[in-house]
């Protein structure tokens, strides 16, 4: 029998990535719901999960996975016959690392400097280097489409097409042609329509 898998997940919140992956990956699941605007996910029922507090987070049997880079490709590597994930020895490999832990590593802390209007580190000992060149190396990845991955639509692309989706919305990133072109090509699919409509629909619950 396999391990069960359940997701700890909030609405409007970076764990809506996690809910189009696992749409896309078709992958049966417990949904466990957190209120953020309630404050549960600072009760000790889930920081006994992820002290930090944060979602998304899964739980796969006995391993604990959070911090969304790490929860992508661990559900991607998981259901490989989905093909989201390509595989160690495949060419795109590398590639699909990059840019999942680019992300995390890069995209986010820079976008949080410019949100807070705050002054970066010098480029000698910031994680992203400067914010010009971070969105350059980004949007030349992105320009050799229509996916990060040339012609391969992979988890990577779940991730940054919502990332992009939310922060070209805020301001936070320039919404040139073809970023645009690259959210609506994503969000276009049909498990990413799914996801987010049943996310509107928990956001709407918790609302009333």
């Amino acid at each position: 029998m396999n391990p069960r898998l359940v997701f700890f997940h909030a609405p409007n919140s970076r764990s809506g990535g996690t809910r189009a992956l696992l749409e896309e990956l078709g992958a049966d699941y417990e949904l466990h719901v957190l209120d953020l605007k309630a404050g549960t996910q600072r009760q000790p029922g889930y920081l006994a999960v992820n002290p930090m507090g944060k979602v998304p987070a899964i739980l796969h049997g006995d391993a604990l996975v959070t911090e969304q880079p790490a929860v992508f490709l661990y559900l991607a590597d998981l259901f490989p016959d989905s093909g989201l994930a390509p595989p160690i020895g495949d060419p795109l490999r590398g590639p699909y690392l990059r840019w999942m832990v680019f992300y995390g590593s890069c995209f986010e802390p820079a976008l949080v400097d410019t949100s807070m209007q705050r002054e970066p580190a010098p480029p000698s000992t910031c994680p992203y280097g400067d914010v010009d060149t971070m969105l350059k190396t980004l949007a030349d990845q992105l320009a050799r489409g229509p996916y990060l991955l040339g012609e391969r639509f992979t988890a990577v692309d779940v991730l940054w097409g919502g990332a992009l989706n939310w922060t070209t919305q805020f301001g936070l990133v320039p919404e040139t042609p073809a970023i645009r072109a690259y959210i609506d090509r994503v969000l276009a699919r049909p498990a990413m329509q799914r996801a987010a409509a049943a996310d509107a629909a928990l956001a709407a619950t918790q609302q009333g």
